[in-house]
């Protein structure tokens, strides 16, 4: 007898023209050089130019989202419409909280990828408002018992349970601080050296630029990266954890771009290895191209369509 299988996709508001093809406009010789780092960075195989093929989301309406009362106020609107306003870099499994949105990997028990919006003014609101003594890692409900992650399945392991939409990035309820703690938004991450220190590094850097920018779009996701071992072949090796199998990714990516006063866009992306890097670590030594992110993620970013235009990519001006 065949299991019914409950759909994790939340109806999510958004206006038509979302697409999934990146068009950042640099040149050629710029994207190899970077890619040629990334590879001898990370010991990655060559990756061989291919055309992107272009795919269109139908718009929806906008609509509520429900959510348990254990999380937040259900008659609180979701803020989908504004994180996604450049586009889902992949459609598996969406799942819409309040204030950050996510693809859910029902395999790995980890997100795809989670995106976030943030501003000045969700940076800059009182530390009083919200207690992390009052926050506790929880169960997603919301994810079918078949692919859900448990703190068991943490425990014991030598990982922290590492955020992906930062709890820091969402004071301005209790609510929405609480709801990053749902277990569909963490990932099995290396404590000293990285969750605590190098990765920890990029999310104040991140809220950094959140109060000096209009806008800051963040979106973050595991990698599970190719390693060339003894016998000269390429493969991808990863631990799992707990009852559950949780995926512990060997690497983690997170994807900015930001909004000027004159509605100017820039954009940093990074790769880090989910290992202990050295105390006060030069984030820029992680920084690459974003197609570099999307080849081995198996995400596309933006509209091919209506690509947004950067004035500065990865510290360097475009115009």
């Amino acid at each position: 007898m065949s299991r019914k299988i409950i759909s994790l996709v939340s109806t999510i508001g958004l206006s038509a023209g979302l697409g999934t093809v990146l068009g950042i406009n640099y040149e050629r010789h710029n994207r190899e050089k970077h890619l040629s780092h990334l590879r001898d960075l990370f010991n990655l195989p060559t990756i061989k130019a291919a055309e992107k093929e272009s795919v269109k989301l139908p718009a929806t309406q906008n609509k509520t989202l429900t959510v348990s009362k254990d999380h937040v106020d259900a008659n609180v609107p979701s803020n989908a419409t504004q994180i996604m306003r450049f586009g889902f870099p992949g459609y598996d499994s969406i799942k819409t909280n309040h204030d950050y949105v996510l693809s859910y990997d029902k395999k790995n028990r980890v997100p795809h990828w989670v995106y976030e919006h943030l501003s000045r003014t969700k940076m800059n609101v009182p530390k009083n408002l919200t207690d992390r003594n009052q926050s506790e890692f929880l169960p997603d409900r919301a994810i079918h018992r078949y692919f859900r992650a448990t703190n068991e399945d943490y425990q014991g392991s030598g990982y922290d349970r590492g955020h992906l939409a930062a709890a820091a990035n969402h004071r301005l309820s209790q609510a929405s601080y609480q709801e990053t703690f749902l277990l569909s938004n963490i990932a099995p991450q290396v404590g000293n050296g990285f969750n605590r220190h190098a990765w920890n590094d990029l999310e104040k850097m991140t809220r950094s630029l959140a109060r000096n920018f209009k806008n800051v779009y963040v979106c973050s996701g595991p990698l599970y990266l190719p390693r060339r071992e003894s016998d000269g072949r390429n493969y991808i090796r990863y631990e799992v954890i707990g009852q559950n199998n949780i995926a512990v990714p060997t690497h983690f990516f997170k994807v900015l771009i930001m909004e000027t006063e004159q509605n100017d866009l820039e954009l940093l992306s990074f790769i880090l290895p989910n290992q202990c890097l050295p105390e006060k670590v030069d984030l820029n030594a992680f920084v690459v191209p974003i197609d570099s992110i999307e080849r081995v993620a198996g995400l596309v970013f933006f509209n091919e369509n209506n690509p947004p235009r950067f004035k500065k990519i990865n510290g360097r001006r475009l115009f």
